[in-house]
C-alpha cells in the first residue's frame, strides 16, 4: 500500500485535516511525515476504500500518526485523520498497548 504515496496524488483538505488539526500540523508536516514514514497498520478490508495507519515525524521530529484511504480507481489517497499518538496507548509509537 505504501506505493500509492510515491505517486503524490493525495488530499489533505476536508474533515480529516480540519477536525483533527488541533495539533497545528501544517500540510507540509503531514506530507513530510507520510513520505518518510512507514505503514504500521493495514486496513485493506475497509470500505469503501482500503486504508492504513502511517507513523512518521515532521521536520521538528514530532511523532505523527495519520490514517489514509486509497482509491485505486482514480489513484488518490485521502487523509482520514491525523493526530499525535498518546504514549499511554502506544508502545514505541508502532504497537498498540494491550488493554488491562
Amino acid at each position: 500500500m505504501k506505493s500509492f504515496f510515491t505517486i503524490l496524488n493525495y488530499s489533505i483538505k476536508g474533515d480529516g485535516h480540519e477536525k483533527n488539526n488541533h495539533y497545528n500540523y501544517t500540510g507540509n508536516d503531514i506530507s513530510y511525515s507520510v513520505l518518510q514514514g512507514e505503514i504500521i497498520e493495514d486496513y485493506s478490508d475497509d470500505k469503501p476504500f482500503p486504508s492504513c495507519l502511517v507513523l512518521g515525524t515532521n521536520k521538528k521530529n514530532e511523532v505523527i500518526h495519520s490514517v489514509w484511504a486509497y482509491n485505486s480507481e482514480n489513484k488518490w489517497s485521502v487523509l482520514i485523520t491525523v493526530y499525535k499518538p498518546d504514549p499511554k496507548l502506544w508502545l514505541n509509537w508502532r504497537k498498540r498497548r494491550k488493554k488491562k
